[in-house]
C-alpha cells in the first residue's frame, strides 16, 4: 500500500498555543508543532524569542496529506483565525514573535498565499491593508516541551478558558466541514 506524500505548512499568528489547537483539529493534519522560525539564533528558547530581539515568530509546522486537505484550506483557516491587519500584535499579545507571517516551502505555497492575500484585498474582507510576511522558510526550532498540546493538557487555566476555547469554538463552528472526527495526539 502507497504511503501519502506529506506536506509542510508553517505559519505564525499569534500565540502557538492558540494555533496549535486550531490547527490539530482538522481532517488531514497529521501533526502540528508550535516552535520559532524567521530569526537569527540559533536555537532559541521561549524565553530568548519574549524578548522581541530574536526576529522569531511563534509558529506552527504543519505535516498535512495534501490529498485529505488542500494548503488553500489551510490558509482559508489562517486567515480567518488571526488579524492579519495588525503588524506584530494578536489581540492582547504584542510583539514581533506574535506577527502574522506564512513562511513558504515551496514556490506553489508562495504562490497561493499571495493569490489568497490578493483575493482578500481586492474583496474588501478587511477594513484595514493585510500586513501579514509572506517569507521562504528557514529553519524550525521546535518550542519547549510544556508548550506542545497546551490547550489540550491545561484548558482549565485562565489564558485556555478565556482566549483559546472561545476562538476554538468559534473555529469549529465555521469550519466544521474542514474538523477531523479524531484529534491526533
Amino acid at each position: 500500500m502507497a504511503t501519502s506524500q506529506k506536506e509542510t505548512a508553517v505559519f505564525a499568528g499569534g500565540c502557538f498555543w492558540c494555533t496549535e489547537a486550531i490547527f490539530k483539529s482538522l481532517r488531514g493534519v497529521e501533526s502540528v508543532m508550535p516552535g520559532y522560525t524567521g530569526g537569527t539564533l540559533k536555537n532559541p528558547t521561549y524565553d530568548d524569542v519574549a524578548t522581541g530581539r530574536t526576529g522569531h515568530a511563534e509558529s506552527i509546522k504543519i505535516e498535512f496529506d495534501p490529498k485529505i486537505i488542500s494548503y488553500e484550506d489551510l490558509l482559508t483557516v489562517f486567515f480567518n483565525t488571526c488579524d492579519p491587519t495588525t503588524l506584530n500584535q494578536q489581540g492582547n499579545d504584542i510583539g514581533t514573535e506574535y506577527r502574522s507571517a506564512i513562511f513558504f516551502t515551496s514556490p506553489e505555497q508562495e504562490m497561493a498565499a499571495r493569490d489568497v492575500i490578493r483575493e482578500l484585498t481586492e474583496s474588501n474582507a478587511y477594513d484595514k491593508p493585510i500586513v501579514t510576511e509572506v517569507v521562504p522558510f528557514g529553519e524550525f526550532f521546535p518550542a519547549e516541551d510544556y508548550h506542545r498540546d497546551y490547550y489540550k493538557l491545561n484548558q482549565a487555566q485562565p489564558y485556555c478558558q478565556l482566549v483559546i476555547a472561545p476562538k476554538l469554538e468559534k473555529f469549529q463552528k465555521k469550519f466544521a466541514d474542514l474538523l477531523a472526527t479524531h484529534q491526533p495526539q
